[in-house]
């Protein structure tokens, strides 16, 4: 296997540039550098030369053997300088050392999964925590990089495993003495207490609402506020705002973190019964798919909305439309920053339970799909008459935990996740 390096601190220049180095050769690499490898896990001060003896850089050595380090591999780390030409230099000598060569985007998690150091949950979690942008998925990301929803499954594992040995135990030893005669139905009901246990997590929300954000959907007739509305919420001139009805013919997004949550806001164009163009007409047509898409609608019309929707009143400081109308929840104005304030809160409120909770396990859409294939499988045991399809579905149950953790054949899933890293994860 190759040995791999590149840098994994952030781009320099910077106070510190962190190479690290995992494979077979790392050490000799490490030895080619500083003319010594320096004891494990203990932090050197050496001068790193090119084959022609010219220095490069002083620099912090480490070295992890493995398999007890980050990749299961042997690890070294050099803590550089943090200057452009710095890396660079140290780099071209490693890219000439043979069978060194630089790294993939995510090749270490990559060989740290291989190599049993994280599952592939956890290597989900650390690939969230890159990504991270908000508070409330700094915080679900790091519980599943440190192996939250590997442990709730295999918890669950266990205790299917168990079941299973006695299904078996009674296929194969059915007629001696000392094994148990469970009939059929109380297996299932076993088996149905483990699914529900899965169910109540299936049915939590999955980390994607908080890496995609809420969708709330600005709509309403024409010349209703919308676009001023969205450009109040920003607090910057996202859409375009003029007193000319049609003005905004297409969706417009803008993504906004309120509190540690994050939305994703969409104008879209007024709903009219006769479009003046086909241009219109298409925008109609978006903006009807944007609704039917939403998490949340804000219904800006005179008339109550069309469909479910948090309904408010727009432009109150106009002086005519000054007093809250009948049937509508909030008085807002973007020109005067009236109600905006309590608008946020309203959203926040409305969104609580469509976010999974931040100090609870949350699975993401994939492992949220094979818990659930898990859990039917379990829950099938109850419509079978036979140990040996009982015997089937448990085992059904234990390889779609198997393809949560990464036990099974998930090259596709792994080629799909890696290509979101960092060329020095």
């Amino acid at each position: 296997m190759d040995t791999i390096f590149a840098l994994s601190s952030g781009a320099p220049p910077a106070g510190i540039a962190v190479v690290r180095i995992s494979g077979p050769r790392a050490f000799d690499a490490v030895q080619s550098l500083a003319g010594r490898i320096p004891p494990p896990r203990q932090a050197v001060l050496a001068a790193l030369r090119d084959p022609g003896g010219e220095l490069l850089d002083r620099a912090l050595l480490l070295c992890f053997p493995g398999p007890a380090s980050a990749t299961g591999e042997d690890v070294a780390e050099l803590h550089l300088h943090g200057g452009r030409a710095v890396v660079r230099a140290v780099e071209r000598v490693l890219a000439a050392i043979p069978n060194l060569r630089a790294a993939e985007p995510g090749e270490f998690t990559r060989r740290a999964l291989f190599n049993g150091r994280i599952d592939l949950s956890e290597a989900e979690g650390l690939g969230d925590l890159l990504a991270a942008e908000t508070e409330a998925q700094r915080r679900t990301a790091v519980r599943v990089a440190e192996g939250a929803v590997r442990r709730e499954v295999e918890g669950w594992m266990t205790r299917v495993l168990l079941l299973s040995a006695r299904v078996e135990a009674q296929l194969d030893h059915s007629d001696e003495d000392d094994v148990g005669g469970d009939s059929i139905a109380g297996l299932a009901a076993e088996a149905a207490a483990i699914a529900r246990d899965i169910e109540t997590l299936v049915e939590r929300p999955t980390v994607e609402r908080l890496r995609d954000g809420i969708r709330v959907v600005l709509a309403g007739p024409p010349n209703a506020g919308k676009s001023t509305l969205l450009n109040g919420l920003a607090e910057r001139d996202a859409a375009i705002v003029s007193p000319i009805a049609g003005t905004t013919r297409d969706r417009i997004e803008v993504p906004l973190v309120r509190d540690g949550v994050a939305f994703l806001f969409i104008d879209t164009a007024g709903l009219s019964e006769r479009p003046g163009d086909a241009i219109e007409e298409v925008g109609v047509a978006r903006a009807q798919d944007a609704i039917a898409a939403a998490d949340i609608v804000v219904w800006l019309g005179d008339e109550a909305p069309p469909v479910p929707a948090l309904w408010i009143h727009s432009r109150a400081d106009e002086t005519s439309r000054a007093e809250l109308p009948a049937g509508k929840r909030l008085a807002v104005s973007a020109a005067t920053g009236r109600g905006l304030a309590e608008f946020w809160d309203l959203l926040t409120a409305l969104s609580r339970d469509m976010l999974p909770p931040t100090d609870e396990v949350a699975l993401n859409e994939r492992q949220n799909m094979l818990c659930a294939r898990a859990a039917g499988a379990l829950r099938d045991t109850a419509g079978e008459g036979d140990l040996l399809l009982v015997a089937e579905q448990l085992r059904s149950a234990l390889r779609a935990f198997d393809a949560v953790t990464g036990r099974a054949n998930v090259e596709a899933v792994l080629d799909t996740l890696f290509a979101r890293f960092c060329i020095g994860k």
